[in-house]
């Protein structure tokens, strides 16, 4: 046994080959005996901690038989959101929550309490949430273009979230590329440090994924891009930025090389789309990403994030009707009626886009620069304290959200002990290390100190207690170590598993 985990571990030094053993591997009894020991191991480990209201709270696995007073449903709502909002509130949450003010969410809340009969998909009788709409894609894309949307013929649609965007994208490009140029076997190029939405696009649309190295800054090795572009290429991708490392992919170099080729290109800006347009006014060094690029045909960015709306809103964005006509639905033949959709969704809550748009418009361009002057600096102050924390590094020439590793001890288990400090923080692999991205909750009073203070006495804890285990960091360490990456999916797909039961 200890042999076959040892040839295992070298085995994964060499990923193209792994790809290719991957299934015969999974056919051996011994190497899946090692897997299942392994997954229920890290299972059992974490399985409590996934349902902490198990004895708190009455389970409810089949309809009451009577209908339970609301009020009483109120109360359990109230005591679950008063159990864990401390967290996001205090600023102790990566992301998550990007604005989270009191006044800024009963806003919301009433904003949604007005339209949340509401349904884009019924714009005769809804054609308030249509203006919505309407104004919420072109105010983000005259963001997005220096206030020339409408001279550039940027459109765009209103989605569910960065998700939705991205795969609506990547099924455009895969449709044009399938009417204009007969395209049969599709193909994207991406970083490896792409969004996995796009590896959920290519396997809901059956799209093949050519993935870019990184260079010593961890963004996109433009010198490979030119080799993987092909004639199936039917888009490529680049990041502003990216979520693991908070880096700015070469976006403009990228998309005149895809223009040049005749190909598509989409930067993902669901992150930063709502703040790179306000730092760049504010004086900070932005490279060039949106559609200011010639190159630049498509683009996402969610306006649930730093755009401050309610959760479940984002906005992706084509250079032309001609491109987004690819994106909609419409059935002709159907006997319950003509029907046409813009989105994966038919049905939709209008009150989310209501939302989109009182948020946008109460805050303002003036309401984002100081917001985003808030973030930025509150950002430089943690980048250069996490420097000074001996044993830590920063990965790459991060932004607002900000990657640190370690060569020295396990970063997860750093990851781990600032979990027990209440901290909810982000952890990464290949390489390891973890991120915090900075939000509005960072920016307030004492949070930067709190941070740091208690990352200096996690890792002080880490040197001084060199064979702790538990936590996430078996878990990571698991998913690093096994080269057999379909064993890793199986790992997560059983934790959804385990927690999507009553």
């Amino acid at each position: 046994m200890k042999e076959v985990k040892e040839a295992m571990k070298f085995l994964e030094k060499f990923p193209d080959l792994m790809a290719f053993l991957d299934p015969i591997l999974r056919k051996i009894p011994m190497v899946e005996k090692i897997i299942e020991d392994e997954t229920k191991s890290v299972l059992s480990e974490i399985g409590p901690s996934l349902k902490p209201y198990k004895d708190k709270f009455e389970n409810h696995a089949m309809l009451p038989a009577k209908g339970i007073e609301r009020k009483a449903i109120l109360d359990d709502l109230k005591k679950m959101h008063d159990l864990e909002s401390d967290r996001w509130q205090e600023g102790y949450v990566s992301g998550g929550i990007y604005h989270g003010d009191k006044e800024h969410i009963d806003f919301l809340n009433q904003v949604y309490a007005l339209h949340s009969q509401t349904n884009p998909l019924h714009s005769d009788l809804f054609p308030g949430i249509l203006k919505c709409e309407t104004e919420v894609i072109s105010m983000t894309s005259n963001m997005l273009s220096g206030n020339r949307a409408a001279e550039m013929d940027i459109c765009g649609s209103v989605t569910s979230g960065g998700t939705e965007s991205i795969l609506l994208a990547m099924k455009t490009y895969r449709d044009r590329a399938r009417v204009e140029k007969g395209i049969t076997a599709p193909e994207m190029v991406l970083p490896i440090t792409a969004h996995t939405a796009f590896d959920k696009a290519a396997e809901y649309f059956n799209i093949k994924i050519r993935r870019l190295p990184l260079d010593k800054n961890f963004r996109a090795d433009v010198n490979e891009l030119r080799k993987n572009i092909n004639r199936n290429t039917i888009v490529v991708v680049g990041s502003a930025p990216n979520f693991p490392h908070g880096v700015i992919d070469p976006i403009e170099a990228m998309s005149e090389i895809a223009r040049l080729k005749g190909v598509g290109f989409h930067t993902d800006c669901c992150l930063g789309g709502f703040v790179l347009p306000f730092a760049e006014k504010l004086g900070y060094s932005i490279p060039p990403f949106d559609f200011r690029l010639p190159g630049v045909t498509s683009m996402s960015a969610d306006t649930h994030k730093f755009g401050y709306a309610a959760k479940g809103t984002s906005i992706v964005m084509y250079r032309g009707a001609k491109l987004r006509k690819h994106q909609f639905f419409a059935v002709s033949d159907w006997p319950g009626g003509l029907y046409f959709s813009p989105t994966l969704s038919g049905s939709r809550p209008g009150g989310l886009s209501a939302a989109a748009w009182a948020a946008m418009l109460s805050i303002g361009e003036d309401g984002y620069l100081k917001n985003v002057s808030s973030i930025m600096k509150t950002a430089e102050a943690l980048r250069e304290g996490i420097k000074k924390i001996p044993g830590l590094k920063l990965i790459g020439d991060p932004t607002w959200i900000i990657a640190f590793a370690s060569d020295e001890f396990d970063i997860y288990r750093v990851y781990d002990r600032m979990a027990e400090k209440h901290w909810n923080l982000n952890g990464l692999h290949r390489p390891a290390c973890v991120h915090i991205c900075v939000t509005l909750r960072h920016t307030q009073a004492g949070v930067t100190d709190r941070f740091l203070t208690d990352l200096g006495e996690a890792v002080e804890h880490v040197r001084s207690s060199p064979a702790e285990s538990g936590g996430w960091a078996p878990i990571y360490g698991m998913a690093g170590s096994i080269p057999v990456r379909s064993t890793v999916r199986d790992l997560l797909r059983s934790y959804l598993d385990l927690l999507f039961r009553v």
